[in-house]
């Protein structure tokens, strides 16, 4: 947005309201009475917006996501059975060919920043149903225009920078939101929760694989796969990169104070659900206390 918008706004905002500055005055929202954005216009063109009220418990059964770790390459997914739900995050649409997704997940910015060319392949799949944050649907409109976006679009937005609300801390989360019976905290981590009800925000974790796991929570699958779940071996390119193109990660420092306790805490939540989650990678930091560890082999034979 343009530098004299954003001083205006810094000058009549105040600072918890800082991770706006690139939407006002451009994007305007409607929430219903859940908390959740069922109406958003850019620039005076309003979005088509598939809500998240109308995706609740909408699903059932198995649903595999599949994440990015090098482990995927070792993955034959010829052998998936069609009842089976596919979801992806971020370059996992270069599996689109064997997979043929229905869910998507991307709400890294950088992403969307640096990967046009698979963007556009992506949002151009009239049968997709893609979850981001208003700022995704933003550079998305700015980068193809708006009739170029064939997918459905879902507004996902992080409980602690919600559109034109103030933000929160992380040491904040449990002081503000520990009356909401729909965010769930750690016992053992005072910042780690998870939001059961995602229209009224999403817990982040560091990784998109927490915030689609509060989605499919909230979607309704009694089964999980998790193929991609490597949390290791960050040194090394993602399974579409190579040497040449990859890109930074920053999820090494995260994984042991941030990740694991919320995939723990997940975990817990899925097992008194009864909802099963196993994890595809056999070579995974996740240890197996959290998320079962299986081979893909093993499980589809």
């Amino acid at each position: 947005m343009g530098t004299l918008t954003k001083q205006l706004y810094r000058y009549t905002h105040k600072r918890n309201m800082r991770h706006n500055e690139n939407l006002w005055p451009f994007v305007k929202i409607k929430r219903n009475e859940q908390g959740e954005i069922t109406a958003l216009s850019y620039k005076g063109q309003p979005v088509a917006l598939t809500s998240l009220s109308s995706l609740k418990e909408k699903y059932s059964g198995e649903i595999l996501l599949a994440a990015t770790g090098p482990s995927i390459k070792k993955i034959d997914f010829s052998a998936l059975p069609p009842s089976v739900t596919r979801a992806g995050v971020n370059g996992a649409w270069h599996l689109h060919g064997a997979l043929n997704f229905s869910l998507y997940f991307v709400v890294d910015m950088t992403f969307i920043d640096r990967q046009t060319a698979l963007l556009k392949r992506i949002i151009s799949n009239e049968k997709l149903i893609f979850f981001t944050t208003v700022m995704g649907v933003v550079k998305l409109i700015n980068r193809f225009s708006y009739e170029n976006i064939r997918c459905r679009l879902v507004i996902i937005e992080d409980i602690c920078y919600e559109t034109y609300k103030p933000s929160l801390q992380r040491h904040e989360l449990r002081q503000v939101l520990k009356d909401n019976p729909q965010i769930v905290f750690s016992k053992t981590d005072p910042n780690t929760a998870f939001s059961l009800d995602v229209r009224r925000g999403v817990v982040d974790a560091g990784t998109v694989v927490y915030w689609a796991l509060q989605v499919l929570y909230f979607l309704g699958f009694s089964k999980i796969y998790i193929a991609g779940l490597d949390m290791t071996h960050f040194s090394q390119p993602r399974f579409y990169e190579n040497s040449a193109t990859m890109l930074p990660s920053f999820l090494e420092d995260k994984v042991q104070d941030i990740v694991l306790p919320a995939l723990t805490l997940a975990s817990e939540l899925f097992s008194s659900a009864q909802i099963e989650v196993v994890n595809l990678s056999t070579e995974s930091a996740i240890p197996s206390t959290v998320f079962t560890r299986k081979d893909f082999t093993d499980v589809f034979k």
